[in-house]
Order: C-alpha cells, then sequence, then structure tokens
C-alpha cells in the first residue's frame, strides 16, 4: 500500500511516497508532480507483487567509488595477471564518477567519460587509442556485473548497453622465403598464414 504526503519547503511544493507491502522492505521515493508520484507507487507496488522486484536503496547508499573500493579489494586478488591493469582503469573511473551514488549513473555519463578518456588530457603524454578504451569499459563492465549478481547493489549493467568501440584489424604478414623454406609446411601446398588481433569482448575480463 502507498501514501503519498504533500510538503511545502522555501513555497515548493513536493510529494513524498511511501509504498509498504507484506515481506518487503519500504520504498521511498520524492517527486515534484503528484501524478509523477501516483505512477512510481503503483510501478513499485506491481514489480513487489510480480516478483520484479529491486530494492534501489542500496543503490542509492552506495557510490561508484564504495564499488571500486570493494572490488579491488575482495575481486581482483582472484586475477592477478590483470591486478595492476585494472586497478589502473578502476582508479580513473573513480577519479572521475566516483562521488556519484550508483542509482544516479547510466549509460549516458558512462559514454561520457569513456569519450573523455579517447582525449588526450593535458597531464598524459598521448591519447588513449579505441582498444584501450574499450579495455576500461570491459572493466568496469566486470564490475557492475559483480555488483548484480553478488552485492545485489543494482539491478543492471549499464555499461553492457554500450556498443564497444571499433579497434583496427590485425596485420597481415607473409611468411618470406626464408621463413617458408624452414616451415615443416610442404612448398607444395602453398598456404598462407595471417596474424590477426583477437577482438576484446566485455565478457572476455572476468
Amino acid at each position: 500500500m502507498a501514501t503519498i504526503e504533500k510538503r511545502l519547503s522555501n513555497g515548493n511544493i513536493s510529494y513524498r511516497v511511501k509504498v509498504r507491502l507484506k515481506g518487503f522492505p519500504d520504498e521511498f521515493g520524492t517527486f515534484e508532480r503528484i501524478t509523477d508520484a501516483k505512477e512510481w507507487a503503483q510501478a513499485v507496488e506491481t514489480r513487489m507483487r510480480e516478483g520484479r522486484y529491486f530494492n534501489t536503496q542500496l543503490s542509492k547508499k552506495y557510490t561508484l567509488g564504495d564499488a571500486v573500493e570493494r572490488y579491488i579489494k575482495s575481486i581482483l586478488p582472484r586475477k592477478p595477471k590483470c591486478i595492476k591493469d585494472q586497478k589502473r582503469h578502476l582508479e580513473r573511473w573513480s577519479e572521475e564518477i566516483g562521488s556519484y551514488s550508483l542509482s544516479n549513473i547510466n549509460s549516458a555519463l558512462i559514454a561520457q567519460v569513456r569519450d573523455k578518456l579517447l582525449q588526450k588530457q593535458p597531464n598524459e603524454k598521448k591519447a588513449r587509442t579505441q582498444a584501450t578504451v574499450n579495455r576500461y569499459m570491459a572493466t568496469l563492465s566486470h564490475l557492475y556485473t559483480i555488483a548484480v549478481k553478488e552485492w545485489s547493489w543494482v539491478h543492471e549493467n549499464c555499461v553492457a548497453k554500450l556498443s564497444k568501440l571499433k579497434e583496427p584489424r590485425g596485420r597481415t604478414r607473409f611468411l618470406s622465403d626464408t621463413e617458408r623454406n624452414a616451415s615443416p609446411i610442404q612448398p607444395r601446398s602453398a598456404r598462407v598464414l595471417s596474424i590477426r588481433k583477437k577482438h576484446l569482448t566485455w565478457s572476455l575480463v572476468a
């Protein structure tokens, strides 16, 4: 059941909503319009009854900085080969938007920081490549995956909604005569060997 309280502060009217339903924690929200307050309350009640409820209090309570700190302490030690690079990635994300509560971070904000990472900053020697920024994104994406599945701090991975930046194709190199003659492959079978970079996907960083 939802109750709506009208409030007046400095001449401004707002509506404080409280949703209470047995078996669920109380949910609160504040809105400038009564219609928004009613629609939000109805949506929350519907999700609770249909088993689609997510407690937003944790996403409001914790910041991205809190998530980065917990991830570095509890998750990175499981990936010793990745600690140095991924810690650097996460610290940069925290520097940019670490003060934001998780509830206030969306795909648009992540994309804004991603685009900034592509630009050369005054204290940096050179700009990052798209491949490098993809790795920054992959690290943050895995943090969100953990926050969804293990911590229940957020209900979705907003990084996964963004497309991966296009990376240049790997270089194709043909064997020299010397290399071809030294190869165990018989010259009669005219085979061409090429070396291509593997494309990074979010799921590869785990």
